[in-house]
């Protein structure tokens, strides 16, 4: 069955230059939208009334989330630190990478066991498969819940939190695993879908309340919206060429938020960015770090 390819309205969101715009999370007491930019290193947030901070971060930053008591839990180079964002002071949490080296925390996001789930992306050149997926409680313990990956990416849970989507950005592949909600485990890896090129490479996702998950295909300027079971039923054309993640806000988790990354390449001349356009089906809101 071929896809529907969709051109959304989408419009810009954010006035300065990303070089790897990543992260993005909405926060529903606020209107604020945060996100992360990998290389710069900084956390980034726009505001309800437009205006955008920036705190620099003195490592490689992959992720970040909202916690209970307003802090910022980052995920740096460096381990995991929660940030006041009245100072933007940092205070270690844990690190659960252990500084090895050729690794760095990538994409993470908090699960509905209330837990940050965070992954590494193999720095190797080429590549290895040192790559790992960590379940960080808040209280700092940490267990490693996936190995022999070379870019964790796209977490992202079904509506009733019983399924765990995760891909792997360098092997092209998503898989799923059935998941407890009280506990955090998971059952055996369902391999969903190989991707191509021409799809884009999946990069950050997000889930929307009819089940399906939605992938940047940072190679091609797509979004890819995936049935359960792995088809990739819509293609959301974009108006930026590397696309890295998506997230649901808005008052009626209507919105939906795609980060980009800097490409020059050949005529692509395109700084990172942040757009957002209006969809049919609202969003899985994404917990909060119970700290």
């Amino acid at each position: 069955m071929s896809s529907t390819i969709v051109h959304p309205e989408a419009r810009h969101v954010l006035r300065t230059p990303l070089h790897v715009g990543e992260s993005p999370t909405w926060d529903d007491r606020t209107g604020d939208l945060w996100l992360v930019d990998i290389l710069a290193p900084a956390v980034v947030c726009i505001h309800a009334d437009g205006r955008e901070s920036f705190f620099r971060m003195p490592a490689l930053i992959g992720c970040l989330a909202l916690c209970d008591s307003g802090r910022i839990a980052v995920a740096l180079q460096t381990g995991v630190h929660l940030m006041d964002p009245a100072s933007g002071a940092l205070e270690l949490l844990c690190n659960p990478d252990g500084g090895r080296p050729n690794s760095r925390l990538n994409d993470g996001k908090v699960g509905p066991d209330g837990h940050f789930w965070v992954g590494t992306r193999d720095e190797t050149i080429p590549q290895t498969t040192n790559g790992r997926l960590y379940r960080i409680a808040p209280d700092g313990r940490f267990t490693q819940a996936l190995d022999g990956l070379k870019t964790s990416n796209g977490l992202a849970w079904s509506p009733d939190g019983r399924t765990m989507f995760h891909s792997d950005s360098s092997q092209q592949f998503l898989q799923s695993f059935d998941f407890d909600p009280e506990s955090g485990s998971l059952g055996p890896p369902r391999r969903l879908l190989d991707f191509t090129n021409a799809e884009g490479r999946p990069d950050g996702a997000a889930t929307d309340m009819a089940g399906f998950y939605w992938s940047a295909g940072v190679l091609d300027g797509k979004l890819n919206r995936i049935s359960p079971d792995g088809e990739i039923v819509e293609v959301y054309q974009l108006p930026v060429s590397g696309p890295t993640m998506p997230c649901f806000g808005g008052p009626d988790m209507r919105t939906l938020y795609v980060t980009s990354l800097r490409r020059k390449d050949g005529l692509i001349d395109e700084e990172g960015s942040v757009i957002a356009f209006e969809v049919e089906v609202p969003g899985v809101p994404v917990p909060r770090f119970p700290i």
